[in-house]
């Protein structure tokens, strides 16, 4: 397993426990992107991902998020197709009946991650990377 590989699963780790807190894994210039969902949006360093995090957070109690299966690509970077498990505060709705399955990439640099783009669509990130939807054969 590579030291890339070991670094995003601990940060998911985290992340499937609920606990967003950290980001000591966070290059200081590192590129956030939400690619997709309610809000899309983007910005540099923890600060800004963060910002970004909380307006998510928010509407959900117990947020988590679940690393179904890990691929290291070509690129160097890794993709992480997620699971997503919350209940919404004013609605009560369960985030996995509406927005189940997710993904993220991550490029890491230095044992630091300097760029991650979040995905609510797993088939939209997998379109992006030029990879087929899971179940589709060539």
């Amino acid at each position: 397993m590579s030291a890339k590989l070991d670094l995003v699963r601990s940060i998911y780790a985290d992340w499937e426990r609920g606990d967003f807190s950290r980001a000591e894994w966070a290059d200081p210039e590192m590129e956030f992107v939400f690619a997709d969902g309610p809000e899309p949006a983007s910005g540099r360093g923890p600060a800004a991902m963060w910002a970004a995090w909380r307006d998510v957070l928010s509407a959900w109690r117990e947020y988590r998020a679940a690393a179904e299966e890990y691929r290291e690509l070509d690129d160097g970077s890794i993709l992480v197709l997620t699971a997503f498990d919350a209940r919404g505060r004013a609605s009560e709705i369960e985030v996995r009946q509406v927005l189940a399955r997710g993904a993220s990439v991550m490029w890491v640099d230095d044992r630091k991650v300097t760029k991650l783009v979040l995905y609510y669509s797993r088939d939209r990130a997998l379109a992006d990377l030029g990879l087929r939807p899971e179940g589709e054969t060539p």
